[in-house]
């Protein structure tokens, strides 16, 4: 969908300014449009946090209009979930160091360490409104145990299962999942981003000892 700041079409107005007050703003496309407008929702919610986000607020940083907004996102809590979406990792790609239990501290360090440029007092709010709000929750779990980062932690499992590194046994949906739980766990009760630290404990306290355990006879 095309969109031209500082129209009527994406500012829903009939005057000749964009919601930034510029006019003859370039035309924007598609994908352009989208990391523009996702960009801006990542700004905002490092400056303001999540409860004192708006429409309003990212539509002006991203200079379009809040209908252009709405006809992509039903609401902030989905636009979040977007942003943090493009702010993960590639999972086309998992880590390869010839080790599994490296392969998942980078892999695992890279989801949590998409929050390093949000300053502590927003990585608060965003987890204090993910325990109050029931939307903004579900899709953030959505998104920690979608498809893409629980087939990249299988990917690894299988290859470490193939170098006779772990029991492939071990290797089920719902362990292969473990390590993503946990840390959504450690997320939302603890108040604050996972350390390293806590991922080490995850995996060398359960994940590990799990996938190397004999199989029940």
């Amino acid at each position: 969908m095309n969109e031209r700041v500082g129209t009527s079409e994406a500012s829903g107005t009939s005057g000749t300014s964009g919601p930034s007050g510029a006019s003859g703003a370039s035309r924007r496309r598609g994908d352009e449009l989208e990391r523009a407008i996702l960009d801006a929702v990542w700004a905002e919610l490092a400056d303001h946090g999540y409860d004192r986000l708006t429409m309003e607020g990212v539509a002006a940083r991203a200079r379009t209009s809040k209908p252009v907004l709405y006809r992509r996102w039903p609401n902030r809590a989905a636009l979040v979930i977007a942003a943090l979406g493009r702010n993960a990792p590639d999972y086309q790609e998992p880590p390869d160091t010839g080790e599994l239990r490296a392969d998942l501290a980078l892999f695992l360090g890279s989801l949590l360490h998409r929050f390093d440029d949000l300053p502590a007092h927003a990585v608060h709010g965003f987890l204090v409104d993910l325990l109050r709000d029931p939307e903004l929750r579900a899709g953030f779990t959505h998104g920690l145990t979608a498809r893409g980062p629980v087939d990249s932690l299988g990917a690894m499992m299988r290859r470490a299962a193939d170098r006779g590194e772990i029991n492939p046994a071990r290797v089920t949906p719902r362990v292969v999942s473990l390590p993503l739980d946990l840390l959504r766990d450690a997320f939302l009760t603890g108040g604050t981003v996972p350390s390293d630290r806590v991922v080490a404990g995850v995996l060398d306290e359960v994940v590990m000892p799990l996938l190397r355990a004999p199989s029940e006879s």
